[in-house]
């Protein structure tokens, strides 16, 4: 049986280089390679140290992005863009400011969490997003639990309907780790907005997009050929799809385990060990694995590699 094809969006991995230092060639090889794969592309997200980087370190990978997408033609050149204003300066001005930055870039603004909006009621969040829709007319909701960001928070039902009632909001990434949540937002939005994307951040249920869900997924810049592989599978009813999906949950798991946040250096690990970059360096304040990770690691790329051998 065929299925809808899933929307896929991969939130990139800012590679390093050993003397410390964003490797500028890295990501655009990286950035290429996943454009190429059909996914589009997320930067200076979680994934991409967007909330360790400076602002002119964010501007340059925002400047990055919007030129190499412009070469490219579909819905793969449109990129998204995390707006997350610096640490202690965030006002509702400072989001908005980001967001325009980022459309100037001709980019999508995924609006991230920070002590500000933590501390908005629900009325505050509705007031807040409704400025972000006056000064982006397309942007990205975000939800997250505290795993991923001491600041993140699941979003009452008012403000969800609100998310949905305004049409420069074109959907959430919800990034729960539950099933079930995420299972309630996609009822949810079956019932107010059907056209509103659930991208799912469930680096632990790689059977979301049997739901119905979308996605914007830090572990598909692990292997975005094997998710773009994995989505037509499941879009052709190919028996293969439950073996590839199985081999990517078995990354997932392993590199999302505690302590999550270290699943970047997982991530560059796994690139190094398949060749898509050159280190396995992290942004220096960001957390590290064990160097025990190497070979398992090397044992999941075995099996994705295995899997997509029987498609």
């Amino acid at each position: 049986m065929k299925h809808r094809p899933p929307h896929g969006i991969s939130a990139l991995l800012l590679p390093y280089r050993d003397d410390g230092q964003m490797d500028e060639a890295g990501f655009h090889r990286h950035l290429e390679r996943t454009l190429r794969a059909g996914l589009r592309v997320a930067v200076n997200m979680d994934t991409g140290y967007g909330d360790l980087l400076t602002p002119a370190e964010k501007q340059r990978v925002l400047d990055w992005t919007a030129a190499a997408t412009r070469s490219h033609s579909g819905v793969t050149a449109e990129f998204i863009a995390g707006a997350l204003p610096p640490a202690g300066a965030a006002s509702q001005a400072a989001y908005v400011a980001e967001c325009e930055a980022i459309c100037r870039a001709g980019g999508v603004p995924i609006i991230f969490p920070s002590a500000y909006t933590a501390q908005l009621d629900d009325r505050g969040q509705i007031e807040f997003f409704a400025a972000i829709a006056h000064a982006a007319n397309r942007f990205l909701a975000f939800e997250l639990g505290t795993m991923f960001n001491p600041n993140g928070r699941m979003y009452s039902e008012p403000v969800l309907r609100a998310l949905m009632d305004l049409p420069q909001c074109l959907g959430l990434k919800h990034s729960s780790l539950a099933r079930a949540t995420e299972r309630q937002r996609l009822a949810l939005r079956d019932q107010v907005r059907p056209d509103f994307a659930i991208y799912s951040g469930n680096d632990l249920a790689m059977d979301m997009i049997e739901y119905g869900s979308d996605y914007l997924l830090g572990l598909s810049t692990f292997a975005p050929e094997a998710f773009a592989a994995r989505d037509r599978a499941w879009a052709e009813g190919a028996a293969a799809y439950l073996d590839l999906r199985d081999a990517i949950q078995y990354l997932g798991w392993a590199a999302f385990r505690d302590p999550v946040p270290a699943y970047k250096h997982s991530a560059a690990i796994f690139l190094k060990l398949t060749g898509g970059i050159e280190s396995d360096a992290t942004h220096p304040r960001a957390p590290r694995r064990e160097s025990w990770d190497i070979p398992l690691l090397a044992d999941a790329a075995h099996r994705i590699e295995l899997a997509l051998a029987r498609l």
